[in-house]
């Protein structure tokens, strides 16, 4: 979500190393389903998002799947630095940020990571209160422990929360406990979702037409509100505060997802 769709960031990737599109989205299509479904079957990308396998193994578990289109073999080391070199920061969606903070909004980083390097650390201060990396903490989206944690990072309950993500299994979840759900296709249509929750004039819901700007699945009143989005970063590369007076608190947190549900697309 704060970087380019992971998507056309993959295809990058795979146009560079000369990679198989059919091989890679076999594999991907498999482990990032298996990551999504409450029964799933555990696979390496449940444990690169727990952090219990480190970037090197995973890529070469990868790598093992993959075949070059003219047939060779994919090298492992930094597969996926590479994956992921062609991500950029989308601005609006920094915009859209720093506007909630001027408002007095808290936010917060919550991402599934694959890796850690891929995310642009540098930028977080003066973005978030709170980050929250997946590998780091043992626990991944969408599990609902991982949704509880992020808002008592800030100090709120879930019902105090916004979540914004572009996987509609994470944001299920984060409404299962309790969270108000926006669900991020385009920076401009999350931030005019926002901008009719919260209450806060935001630049980049300008480029959004009134019928077609997305719809929370619940209504909160900018006094309860708090946001919660997910990007990777890089792809998420990453990889999403809190504020209150006598009377209200207000939070809203963003969450990036690097590498997730979209790879297999």
């Amino acid at each position: 979500m704060l970087t380019t769709p992971i998507l056309s960031t993959v295809k990058a990737w795979i146009k560079a190393d000369g990679i198989d599109w059919e091989s890679y989205r076999a594999v991907m299509k498999t482990w990032v389903s298996e990551a999504y479904l409450a029964d799933g079957v555990r696979n390496p990308v449940h444990a690169l998002e727990r952090g219990e396998c480190t970037g090197p193994e995973f890529e070469k578990m990868l790598a093992a799947q993959l075949l070059l289109i003219d047939g060779g073999v994919v090298t492992a080391e930094g597969l996926l630095e590479r994956m992921f070199a062609a991500s950029v920061p989308v601005p609006a969606m920094y915009d859209t940020i720093r506007t909630l903070r001027r408002a007095g909004f808290s936010t917060a980083l919550l991402s599934n990571s694959w890796g850690c390097k891929e995310y642009p650390r540098a930028d977080f201060p003066a973005l978030f209160d709170s980050v929250v990396i997946s590998g780091e903490i043992g626990m991944r989206k969408p599990e609902e422990e991982i949704f509880r944690h992020a808002a008592r990072t800030l100090g709120l309950e879930p019902e105090d929360c916004v979540f914004i993500d572009d996987i509609e299994a994470n944001i299920a979840a984060a409404r299962a406990c309790g969270m108000t759900g926006v669900h991020h296709t385009d920076a401009a249509l999350t931030a005019a979702a926002l901008q009719d929750l919260l209450g806060v004039p935001l630049a980049a819901a300008s480029a959004a037409t009134p019928a077609s700007a997305a719809t929370p699945a619940s209504a909160v009143t900018p006094a309860s509100a708090a946001t919660q989005a997910s990007t990777p970063t890089p792809a998420a590369p990453s990889n999403p505060e809190t504020w209150s007076t006598p009377s209200t608190t207000k939070a809203a947190s963003l969450t990036s997802a690097p590498g997730s549900a979209r790879l297999a697309t």
